[in-house]
């Protein structure tokens, strides 16, 4: 299986299983046919059933989430919520001053590393 595409991924760390999604009908004995997303046209809908597996429910799996505000353009603005830890980041001939920003609508992974001079002067509220 070295190399294989499996599931827009190349290589030794692509996933083995993805989704859950819903079966519509079986087709044989051994075959159902799922509802993929548009992102998976490339894949044929028909599986084995050698090659599902069952979904246990569970409620860590519900995502509760506030709605966007959008700009005209249909982006968003990502807003820094909270200073999580900072460090300092020693280079050959200078020190860097990093913070790690907690950002609205995302959870604490994935939270990010940014220079503190930039932060200071685009968001004062946060220090």
């Amino acid at each position: 299986m070295k190399g294989v595409l499996r599931f827009e991924k190349k290589g030794k760390l692509s996933l083995c299983f993805v989704g859950p999604f819903e079966i519509l009908e079986r087709v044989g004995p051994v075959a159902y046919r799922l509802a993929l997303p548009s992102s998976l046209f490339g894949v044929h809908n028909v599986f084995h059933v050698s090659m599902l597996r069952k979904y246990l429910t569970d409620p860590s799996h519900v995502v509760d989430f506030e709605p966007l505000q959008l700009n005209e353009n249909l982006s968003n603005e990502e807003k820094p919520t909270q200073i999580v830890a900072k460090k300092v980041k020693v280079l050959r001939n200078r020190e860097v001053p990093l913070v790690k920003v907690l950002w609205k609508n995302h959870q604490f992974e994935e939270a990010t590393w940014e220079r503190e001079d930039e932060k200071r002067t685009l968001h004062p509220e946060l220090f």
